[in-house]
């Protein structure tokens, strides 16, 4: 039956229509099998009508609520603190405390450099460490092992079952935890073993920063008891030993959970299983690292001197090689993949050069600080190294790490997206990035006869921009060979 043979049925309490000249029936387009809306706009902020959300599914919300929990948690955290140490010993052990903080920060951001996240997920890391973990930590080890003491009636046993065994389980779980949000929700910012040891740094650095101050806190409040003071006072031993001899202690528990992340984050897509059992093993690993950590001192008086010589130095060697090597890594896979595009004219021919040099890209920023406007432009160039980054790692995992599975179904609009950013960026980002190539060594610029080179002149230097010849769609190229690959006339 057609929508024209059905009866007009009037609203109750209308009266009927009266028989009268049949208005002009506007027509409804047909629904194809594949519909298209060309008329829509691409922008979705120019949309009229807008398919209504759930309160609870705004990003502002959630990240309102993120913020809520960890400033709660910072606040019960400050309050129990200064309950243990006092004011004087909660103001002493914080100031001693945040020292090794930006030197660990700076550390883990320099491994970073190669294709620096957003400082966001950084600052929730830290946060989360600081705050959240270190508050679950501080209240389950009390539960358990005053649990374990009533049980037992061996308060002695307790403390030392609770620091070998029950505290490397709770405080590695819940710095975990922050790894494990960042891999399910900015799951586009966690691409390998680089990101998974930067997350799992920083959270680590925000729960030291705390555990610290409640230590270094009691240490006071031990020395005004006492009254000792200088070198040999507590104090002194305990920041020693917790802030100069081992600072790196909790980033390096869980920086094995976060390589752990990091490799399932590398697993293709159809290897579930390993997404699973890569991050369990990395939670196991820095349990048990952790558990002889805290163990060291029931092996005697020297027992804390040979496990840190003899464990923890050769392991912090071990991840630090590994971490480096991982950051080299990304370096040859933009030098792998970039050369694609440079000779689709997307590039210039010394641009994946430059951009496979950390010291390359550094003299590019700094080249276009100098050369084309100050901060500006040196931020344009970086976001150009960014977006360059990006770009060679999508292509490597579309295409390499996929393997027989190929690139998704949203490549082609991601690469298209990537590729207008760099296009945007290119007057400026090419000419700097060919000038850093020469200045570093990556390529050989021979000498010039004529007027100074623009490159030892820059007041003469005028902005690189590519020649791409413009073929319209479904037409051959020139005659001198096919025309550049260009996603956007498809």
């Amino acid at each position: 039956m057609s929508f024209e043979s059905l009866p007009h049925r009037p609203h109750p309490g209308q009266a009927p229509q009266q028989a009268g000249p049949a208005l002009p029936a506007r027509p409804v387009p047909a629904c194809a099998d594949e519909p298209r809306f060309d008329a829509v706009p691409p922008d979705r902020s120019k949309w009229r009508y807008r398919p209504r959300r759930d309160f609870w599914r705004s990003k502002a919300v959630r990240a309102g609520a993120l913020i809520t929990l960890l400033a709660l948690c910072g606040l019960v955290i400050l309050a129990l603190v200064r309950e243990q140490t006092g004011t004087e010993g909660f103001l002493v052990g914080l100031g001693l405390a945040v020292l090794p903080v930006p030197l660990l920060g700076a550390a883990f951001r320099w491994l970073d450099r190669v294709d620096p996240g957003p400082w966001r997920n950084l600052l929730f890391a830290l946060a989360w460490g600081a705050c959240a973990a270190a508050l679950v930590a501080i209240i389950a080890n009390s539960f358990a092992t005053r649990w374990i003491a009533t049980a037992t009636a061996d308060p002695s046993s307790a403390d030392h079952l609770g620091a070998s065994v029950i505290a490397p389980i709770v405080e590695e779980s819940a710095k975990a935890a922050a790894v494990l949000l960042l891999f399910l929700f900015r799951r586009r910012d966690f691409q390998g073993i680089v990101d998974g040891v930067v997350f799992a740094g920083f959270t680590a650095t925000g729960f030291a920063f705390t555990e610290n101050i409640l230590y270094l806190g009691n240490a006071f409040g031990e020395d005004q008891a006492s009254h000792s003071a200088g070198l040999a006072s507590t104090t002194a031993a305990t920041f020693f030993v917790r802030v100069v001899m081992s600072p790196f202690a909790h980033p390096l528990f869980t920086v094995l959970t976060g390589i752990g992340f990091g490799a399932a984050a590398l697993a293709p897509p159809g290897k579930r299983l390993r997404r699973v059992v890569f991050p369990l093993g990395g939670l196991v690993c820095a349990m048990g690292m952790h558990a002889l950590w805290n163990s060291s001192t029931l092996f005697g008086v020297y027992g804390f001197y040979i496990v840190y010589g003899a464990f923890m130095v050769p392991v912090f060697g071990l991840l630090t090689w590994l971490a480096i090597w991982s950051r080299q890594r990304e370096l040859r896979t933009v030098a792998a993949e970039l050369p694609a595009y440079a000779a689709a004219g997307w590039l210039g021919p010394a641009e994946p050069l430059a951009l496979s040099s950390m010291a390359a890209r550094a003299a590019a920023r700094d080249f276009a600080h100098r050369t084309f406007g100050g901060k500006p432009a040196a931020r344009s160039v970086a976001e150009y190294e960014a977006f360059a980054t990006a770009l060679a790692f999508l292509r490597h995992r579309a295409y390499r790490s996929a393997g027989a599975v190929g690139p998704g179904p949203d490549f082609a609009a991601r690469e298209q997206e990537l590729l207008h950013h760099l296009w945007e960026r290119k007057p400026v980002a090419g000419p700097a990035l060919l000038y850093a190539a020469g200045a570093t060594g990556r390529i050989w610029l021979p000498p010039q006869p004529g007027p100074p080179h623009p490159y030892t002149q820059h007041a003469q230097f005028a902005p690189y921009v590519p020649y791409v010849p413009q073929v319209p769609h479904g037409q051959p190229g020139p005659a001198a060979g096919p025309a550049p690959y260009n996603p956007y006339l498809r």
